[in-house]
């Protein structure tokens, strides 16, 4: 509604880039950030204002958020399938996320005291 159409020139630009990783969250609103949101929608695009909150409930099971642990980060119902299977076509387009970044803390050495991590501040 706002940028789905985007997705994948964001992905095309980050391919450009020599990402060859990617995921996406769908939009979350908790507290005081629903508010903020829909004051920046209203000033921004007060004409899809309507519409950009009648999908976020749909792919909410009718709630401006949830916090479910299985849906909040992808959401649930045709529209969220639908945003989260045209980025998975992307991704697989671009050959994105066929491997795994193997995560390391071999290059990490904790400060030697503890007034030393006060140097960054």
């Amino acid at each position: 509604a706002l940028n789905d159409a985007e997705i994948e020139r964001i992905l095309d630009a980050a391919a450009a880039l020599g990402i060859r990783e990617a995921g996406y969250v769908l939009l979350r609103l908790p507290l005081e950030v629903r508010d903020l949101f829909r004051e920046w929608l209203m000033a921004n695009f007060p004409d899809r204002y309507r519409h950009v909150f009648k999908l976020i409930r749909e792919t909410r099971g009718g709630k401006d958020y949830d916090s479910s642990w299985n849906t909040r980060m992808t959401g649930a119902g045709p529209v969220a399938w639908m945003i989260g299977r045209r980025f998975e076509l992307a991704c697989e387009k671009l050959g994105f996320n066929k491997t795994r970044t193997r995560l390391t803390t071999d290059h990490f050495s904790p400060p030697r005291s503890a007034a030393e991590q006060l140097k960054l501040f």
